[in-house]
């Protein structure tokens, strides 16, 4: 797999020729569209592939696989966008010449609400499919999800689904009097831990991801506690729990205070680290996941956790602000990866790349309006899958599906076994 920095008057056809690799390939894996107009400092994934097929009359997509010894989501990995429907003289990848590492595991989130075309291309990369979110009502009990239309997908993709399970409210924040109501009232959580088993169970679920979120130090032990009884009551499904991105055991702060890492791990299967929002909606531009406090969130968390029990947070997404930023006032708008890049091609801007973040980002101005836009590319992402080679850890959590992503998700399918 080579990553390729677009330099000025270059065009999609002269890099294809340069690698040796069909335009329309390289367009396929990083979300590119006719006229394939290119920024210059755009990171374009190139795959190298090993072994080709061209389609033959009468073949079938599961023909295919089946004969050349890949499952169906294996061959969907290594041509991004695939459809369901093949015509004879069409070109398929079997193989790349990389040769992938050890095996991970991917989880990602959803809303109801998602678009089923953009999460079928990303499910072949998943283990898991995470619809959110089941809440805590006013009296403790389960709030309902209408989940049937991603469970569904899931069940097509073949990906297990994961039970979502937080105290995010009607008004969509998270809610630190339903946590403390629930998690220091015996009758309440044992109510809850007992619906959020039964819902498991009655969906066909296949584990459970705990979410609850500004808690405080004050119900720190009450939620391990919670946890463990949960874990218990799912009686040998998987429960994995949501940290907030901590580096220390006495870092301050609502959001932190709650979350005991060494507790909560050792009450849960697996957990996920939400490296992610130090770039945030209402905050200054930078980067939404910087490499270095990303890094020391896993350093950190490894003083606490088994590496095999932790799954590294990864944003896919990321923030168009418009500029000056002014705190209180400055609200950044969230876009996902290609569209970024079809921002800065639009305005003519020139990506760089910040080296020490690890992170893409560009100037514009629009309306006379300048803006500045912080995003993830092939290189910020191989370099926070580096962080999961480099730790053993046991895979990538990503917030969230419901943005394309083809060169993220490709990546990490040439780079690890799924």
């Amino acid at each position: 797999m080579i990553l390729h920095t677009v330099s000025p008057g270059q065009t999609l056809s002269a890099i294809s020729a340069r690698y040796g690799v069909p335009l329309s390939r390289i367009a396929a894996w990083n979300a590119l569209a006719p006229p394939y107009a290119l920024a210059v400092g755009q990171s374009l994934l190139i795959p190298e592939a090993a072994e080709i097929y061209t389609v033959l009359p009468g073949d079938t997509l599961s023909g295919v696989a089946r004969r050349a010894g890949l499952t169906l989501n294996a061959l969907r990995r290594v041509n991004p966008g695939l459809g369901g429907v093949i015509f004879p003289g069409q070109t398929l990848v079997l193989r790349l010449t990389d040769t992938p590492g050890r095996t991970i595991e991917v989880n990602g989130y959803a809303y109801p609400f998602a678009d089923p075309a953009i999460l079928r291309p990303i499910l072949p990369y998943s283990a898991f499919l995470t619809p959110f979110t089941y809440g805590v009502g006013p009296d403790a009990s389960l709030v309902e999800l209408d989940d049937s239309g991603l469970l569904a997908l899931a069940r097509e993709a073949g990906v297990q689904p994961l039970m979502h399970l937080s105290t995010l409210t009607e008004n969509g924040n998270f809610s630190t009097e339903r946590a403390t109501q629930v998690l220091n009232d015996p009758a309440l959580s044992a109510r809850l831990i007992s619906e959020a088993a039964a819902k498991v169970g009655q969906k066909g679920y296949r584990g459970l991801d705990l979410d609850f979120e500004f808690l405080g130090a004050a119900n720190a032990a009450a939620y391990a506690g919670f946890a463990a009884r949960l874990r218990e009551a799912l009686d040998g499904l998987p429960l994995i729990t949501a940290l907030a991105p901590k580096t220390s055991d006495t870092q301050p702060g609502l959001l932190y205070e709650g979350h005991d890492y060494g507790a909560l791990g050792a009450a849960s299967d697996a957990v996920l680290l939400m490296t992610y929002e130090w770039g945030y909606t209402y905050g200054p531009p930078m980067a939404v996941a910087p490499l270095p406090n990303v890094r020391r969130v896993v350093e950190y968390a490894l003083t606490r956790i088994p590496p095999e029990k932790i799954f590294l947070g990864f944003p896919n997404y990321g923030y168009d602000w418009p500029l000056p930023f002014e705190r209180g006032t400055t609200r950044a708008r969230s876009i996902s990866n290609p569209e970024a890049v079809r921002l800065a091609v639009q305005n003519g801007a020139e990506i760089r790349f910040d080296e020490a973040a690890q992170t893409p980002y560009f100037n514009y101005t629009a309306g006379g309006v300048a803006h500045e836009v912080w995003f993830e590319d092939p290189r910020s992402a191989k370099a926070k899958y580096d962080l999961v080679s480099e730790y053993a850890l046991r895979g990538v959590g990503f917030w969230n599906f419901m943005r394309p992503f083809p060169a993220g998700f490709a990546l990490l399918g040439a780079m690890f076994e799924l």
